[in-house]
């Protein structure tokens, strides 16, 4: 991988990140400590596998 292409991994791994734990912010009544560490961090790994699933989709 190229620096550019590692970039825009990242980038959209952020994207992806980001609109989930806003989703995951609306969706829960109490945001304490330990469940917004939770939340990010599932929403971490729901962002790697979303970015994986449309990889897999577009054939790249």
């Amino acid at each position: 991988m190229t620096p550019r292409t590692t970039l825009l991994a990242l980038a959209e791994i952020l994207a992806w990140w980001a609109v989930l734990a806003v989703l995951w912010l609306v969706l829960v009544s109490t945001v304490d400590t330990l469940e917004l560490a939770v939340g990010a961090g599932a929403a971490g790994v729901a962002a790697v596998a979303a970015r994986a699933a449309r990889r897999a989709v577009g054939g790249r």
